[in-house]
């Protein structure tokens, strides 16, 4: 033994209290890892944190050690605030009675270094304190606690003095601030966010309750075409970054390379010197060091510098026409896909001389487009160039395959679906293309965001339905109550957000789900379930906005939008296929009474322009252990890299199934590490577990496609959907993304491409016994990029 008698012991308890009641978990196991690390004289630190080096070594041979490793972390989370706010050690079992007099003590020291809104001092503290569920606490994996710890627990000087109920607590009192009943709806909030049924986007988490409750997660803006608007958009999107928002940018009126200047009588540069500068400050402001800011920039097809647009993420050329940093986005309009079906030209015009183009969609801008272009032939504009549609259609797809940008997105179906037609036109996605909202220049839209979490819904059989209609419902309450607290760094966004109040309520855990119900992601019943369950989410989510209405107020823009017509998402199909002349492939079946829902939405309203957009949840979902978003699973066995490490992460679901067949053993670990999480080169491993848990790269993408389009006829905004290719081919490639535009998708995210994507290894040979990363080669769309979570 190299450490005291009274030391192991202590050691021995913890890791038995850890292991507790978690199934297939072994305490001897971590303390056998746990003796080989220790050496005499080790700080009681370095002491808590081998422990947890221990335990987190385990948990690729069962899934199980990794809430032991969260448990052993919670530990010295708990000793270290406990610590600094002077209150007496407690162990998990204590915190019961403990938490009361321990949030007290956290809220006022929170407000007294100017951390915590002093607001919250008006709260019942000690009917909050006696809310929290310190049972909550051992619910959390490695992964989402580390995260949570790393980046969203309130410190001073790097001392964590914020306890997760308590995080929890004080973003539901940030969101309960202008309620009624504060206190009562505070708990209420605490309740949905502690058991990980819905969570709230990143900037709210790290916001709420603060002295800068900047809460919203995206943000929208048109640049318009003249020098001194370019560079105040481009302070904006500094000043939206700084506190944690992506960012959309609309480029498309800024004239095109060699169109005229008249103040001096010169030419123009075109769009690309100034994205330059956009993707420089972007890299700046880096929102305090929590992530990097995150812009996207959209362009629309017709544009002269087109061409250009889709170099920038090129490692090769002038550098300085390259944005190395930037995401960036097609903005298309459905004309261009009918030229690029009947293999026609296709012109490309100057912003400055074709204005209205920008406004147009739709048989509009098809009718305007045509009548540009016999100006053109009669010599009435000066900057023109033709190219044939289907060359430029293939040089955008050969450039997302090969840098991962810019994304594909579809102008006409999110402007004749958008419930606010009447206020304007929507001139681009946000940076992770969920968000559809209109912007101009006095408006910068702005989405509210938070994910429900699918799989807490979910049983064998199917939805629980109930307890879904209550999440939605608080969580539409809880969305809506940020618009009125948000902390607005600039006009154009608060005036924007208080006249729509848009809200983006999506879904998260959507692979458990399917999982949860042995349902194979590449399947009819995957497609029927993505229906099925985002039309519940969508119909209790506008009758919470409706109900919202009657109590605070319509959305001052209400009048003339498509829900004052009783006009809801599902029947704005009919508009786009209309438009389309039937040139679609759309499902309109439905289960759910929408007709009583139309006639309450006429008759009481919406308080929110928008409510539904799907985004990736790229961090909340590690927060809540569940698969991201709408994704099928990457590998069922992995290390995934993010801002606060490396992680292993294993399906738990196929573990479960694994070992009822009586295949899981040390030997079916390597197999697993050996094919990078993949079942389908192992042999002894039944054909149907196979096909249940393929991975992403192993699912047909017509799959997906289908799944999202279902899914896509109940939102009103859009999803955030990568599509994942395993043998890419040009011809494989053009008719997915044809099939995306006929089946009325809005927009779509990341090609990703095994060609494209390196897979990290997982091994046990390093000396120290710990599990190990192979560094993955630096690619343009990692499924793991660490930096990509602006959205939530």
């Amino acid at each position: 033994m190299t450490i005291t008698d009274s030391e192991w012991n202590r050691v021995s308890t913890a890791v038995h209290q850890a292991c507790a009641g978690i199934p297939d978990v072994s305490p001897q196991a971590v303390l056998t890892e746990v003796e080989r690390t220790v050496y005499p004289g080790i700080s009681e630190d370095d002491l808590s944190l081998a422990q947890i080096m221990a335990a987190r070594t385990l948990i690729e041979a069962e899934p199980g050690y990794s809430k032991v490793t969260a448990r052993l972390l919670l530990n010295r989370i708990r000793q270290q605030a406990l610590a600094w706010l002077d209150c007496s050690p407690a162990t998990q079992q204590e915190m019961r009675d403990r938490y009361p007099a321990y949030f007290t003590a956290y809220v006022e020291r929170g407000i007294e270094l100017g951390q915590l809104d002093p607001q919250l001092a008006e709260f019942d503290l000690s009917q909050l304190g006696e809310a929290l569920i310190a049972e909550n606490d051992l619910a959390f994996s490695f992964l989402g606690l580390q995260t949570l710890y790393d980046r969203y627990l309130l410190h001073h000087e790097g001392t964590r003095y914020e306890l997760p109920q308590a995080f929890f607590m004080r973003v539901a009192m940030g969101l309960a601030l202008r309620e009624d009943n504060p206190t009562e709806r505070a708990v209420e909030f605490y309740n949905l966010l502690s058991s990980f049924d819905f969570m709230c986007s990143t900037p709210t988490l790290f916001n709420a309750g603060t002295t800068r409750p900047q809460l919203s997660s995206c943000f929208l803006t048109t640049v318009e075409d003249d020098l001194a608007a370019i560079f105040h958009s481009i302070s904006n999107n500094a000043m939206l970054s700084k506190y944690a928002g992506g960012l959309g940018n609309d480029w498309t009126p800024v004239r095109g390379i060699g169109a005229h200047i008249n103040g001096t009588n010169g030419k123009s540069q075109g769009v690309v010197p100034f994205l330059k500068i956009a993707n420089d400050t972007a890299v700046a402001v880096n929102q305090g060091g929590k992530r990097r800011g995150a812009v996207c920039a959209y362009l629309e097809t017709w544009h002269i510098d087109i061409e250009e647009f889709l170099e920038l993420r090129r490692n090769t050329g002038d550098d300085r026409r390259r944005t190395h940093d930037m995401n960036t986005a097609n903005w298309i309009p459905d004309e261009f896909i009918r030229r690029v079906e009947a293999d026609a030209e296709w012109t490309l015009f100057s912003p400055d001389e074709t204005p209205d183009l920008h406004e147009l969609y739709g048989k509009a801008f098809t009718k305007r487009y045509r009548e540009y272009e016999r100006a053109a032939d009669r010599g009435e504009i000066r900057l023109f160039r033709r190219v044939r549609a289907v060359d430029l259609w293939r040089r955008m797809l050969t450039m997302l395959f090969e840098t991962g940008h810019p994304w594909i997105t579809f102008k006409d179906p999110c402007n004749l679906r958008s419930p606010q037609q009447h206020t304007g036109v929507i001139h681009s996605s946000n940076l992770c293309t969920e968000i559809t909202l209109n912007t101009s220049p006095d408006e910068v839209a702005v989405c509210n965001l938070g994910s429900v979490n699918l799989v807490n819904h979910t049983t064998p059989t199917g939805i629980d339905q109930e307890k879904l209609a209550k999440t939605v419902r608080t969580a539409v309450r809880m969305l809506d109550n940020v618009i009125d607290i948000n902390f607005y760094t600039i006009p154009e966004a608060r005036h924007s957000n208080l006249r729509h109040r848009p809200i983006g309520l999506g879904l998260m855990g959507f692979a458990d789900a399917l999982f949860r119900q042995q349902i194979p992601m590449g399947s009819a019943r995957a497609v029927e379930f993505a229906d099925r369950s985002t039309e519940l989410i969508s119909y209790h989510a506008i009758s919470a906005s409706s109900d919202l209405a009657a109590e605070r107020g319509r959305y001052s823009s209400f009048e003339g939008s498509l829900w004052s017509k009783g006009i809801l998402p599902i029947d704005s199909l009919h508009i786009l296929a209309e438009e389309r002349d039937g040139d679609v492939d759309l499902d309109h079946s439905s289960t759910m009474d929408w007709d009583a829902l139309r006639e309450k939405v006429r008759r009481q309203g919406m308080r929110n322009s928008n409510v539904m957009a799907i985004a990736p949840t790229a961090t909340i979902s590690n927060i809540c252990g569940v698969s991201q978003s709408i994704e099928p699973i990457y590998r069922n066995l992995y290390v995934k890299a993010n801002m606060s490490g490396d992680f292993t992460v294993i399906n738990p679901y196929l573990v479960e199934d694994l070992k009822e067949a009586g295949l899981w053993d040390q030997q079916m670990v390597t197999d697993l590490k050996l094919h990078d999480g993949s079942l389908q080169p192992i042999d002894r491993i039944p054909q149907e577990l196979k096909q249940r848990y393929a991975t992403a790269f192993e699912i047909e993408p017509s799959w997906l496609v289908e799944a999202a389009a279902r899914r896509q006829k109940w939102l009103d905004q859009a999803q955030s959907l990568n599509l994942y290719v395993t043998s890419p081919s040009g011809r494989a490639i053009d008719q997915l993304y044809r099939s995306a535009w006929r089946k009325g998708l809005k927009t779509t995210y990341y090609l990703r491409s095994v060609a494209a994507t390196h897979v990290e290894k997982s091994t046990l040979r390093g000396t120290d016994g710990k599990l190990n990363a192979v560094p993955a080669a630096s690619t343009a769309c990692s499924v793991d990029d660490p930096s990509c979570e602006a959205c939530q």
